[in-house]
């Protein structure tokens, strides 16, 4: 818009983004055409204001991130859940890939 000789604000653009953002992101919902069938799994240890957190990462075969996961407990159930979220995002029954860490395995 600079180019056009049109000066905008950065509050202007802010709240473009709040009125048109959803409409935008469900028009792009709408025409994905799904995820694939093969899932790579990723686990990051992150801190949040000192307190170790666990981040999981399902990303598919064209690298797009299906989903993102952040727990504080590392365990069976919190992987339970991950997965259960991924089937559900899923048409089909998914290839998972993962690390082999204790907890991915216990799902």
């Amino acid at each position: 818009m600079a180019e056009r000789g049109i000066e905008v604000s950065y509050e202007a653009i802010r709240l473009w983004c709040i009125k048109f953002g959803p409409k935008n992101a469900s028009r792009l919902r709408r025409r994905h055409q799904g995820y694939g069938d093969t899932f790579y799994l990723d686990e990051i240890f992150v801190k949040i204001q000192g307190v170790q957190h666990y981040l999981w990462r399902a990303i598919n075969q064209d690298g797009e991130v299906v989903d993102v996961f952040l727990q504080r407990r590392r365990d069976g159930n919190a992987a339970k859940c991950f997965f259960k979220r991924l089937l559900r995002a899923s048409s089909s029954e998914p290839n998972f890939h993962t690390s082999q860490r204790g907890s991915e395995s216990a799902a």
